[in-house]
């Protein structure tokens, strides 16, 4: 079910890409070219989404050399996952973060930053780690990985609009939509965008988090991570295009309620619950 609900998602992004593009660009040719564009991005996303994000974050790669101890641990949980073992990077900052990307398994990366290997403990970083891998098992990182590009090509498309709006007085074009609802467009359709990739990103969270349980035999640790890394983020976000947002395990936000309403994940809360549950299933 998760995975009809996930493909149902998507296509719905990219029905949204291709009616801005009708209303933005004008009529049929609009739509064409929105066509064009989910094909394109679709099809980018497929060789390039872990190259697209770990820019995003500037990720470095590191080798065995650079960093035995996180190499170690991720070759390990890998064996015991039965994955074949990701490329390793770590992003230069002092926030706290992890995110996993690829395309497949055998095309898949593990990036974490240098925050997060200094507040976390042994086990709860493997606690992160173990949930990443479970997004590269589950497959759920090209899904991410062609959400984020669609949602940002919706955006680029409607920051393009805006300037033409208010900069570049506006067209002659007869099949370009009126004023009114070229604006309706450009505040609603970004909106829009982020509310389906959210649900997208939140029916993978879960499945993630109890992957990581079972792997590592310690889902309290994880929950003990989260818990850490939500501190942390309030007080130092990771920032980067929006977009790539749910990739990371968690988000930065700056209000509770804001984050609510807006996370692209479920709350912190629930899923600490729900690993609880799991620990106490697995004890039981």
């Amino acid at each position: 079910m998760n995975l009809v609900k996930t493909v149902a998602l998507l296509g719905i992004l990219s029905a949204l890409l291709v009616t801005v593009s009708y209303w933005l660009i004008g009529g049929t040719t609009g739509a064409t070219v929105g066509l064009l564009l989910a094909a394109i991005m679709n099809l980018g996303s497929w060789f390039f989404s872990d190259k697209i994000a770990l820019a995003a974050y500037n990720a470095q790669p590191v080798s065995q050399a650079q960093a035995p101890a996180l190499y170690e641990m991720v070759e390990r949980l890998c064996d015991r996952a039965r994955l074949p073992m990701p490329d390793v990077y770590i992003i230069p900052t002092a926030s706290a973060n992890a995110f996993a990307t690829g395309r497949d398994p055998h095309h898949a990366a593990v990036a974490v930053t240098e925050g997060i290997m200094r507040i976390l403990p042994e086990d709860e970083l493997e606690g992160v780690i173990a949930h990443e891998l479970s997004h590269i098992k589950n497959r759920d990182t090209f899904t991410q990985a062609v959400a984020a590009t669609i949602a940002g090509g919706i955006s680029w498309l409607t920051q393009i609009a805006s300037y033409s709006m208010w900069f570049g007085g506006g067209s002659r074009n007869e099949n370009r939509a009126n004023p009114v609802v070229m604006l309706l467009t450009i505040m609603l359709a970004p909106v829009a965008a982020s509310i389906v990739q959210m649900a997208i990103s939140r029916t993978r969270e879960f499945a993630a988090d109890a992957g990581a349980g079972n792997l590592t035999g310690n889902p309290r640790a994880l929950a003990q991570a989260l818990q850490r890394l939500e501190q942390n983020a309030r007080q130092m976000p990771l920032n980067a295009n929006p977009a790539f947002a749910p990739l990371l395990i968690i988000n930065g936000f700056s209000g509770r309620m804001m984050a609510n309403l807006f996370s692209t994940h479920p709350s912190t809360e629930a899923r600490i619950e729900k690993l609880l549950q799991l620990e106490q299933k697995l004890l039981g």
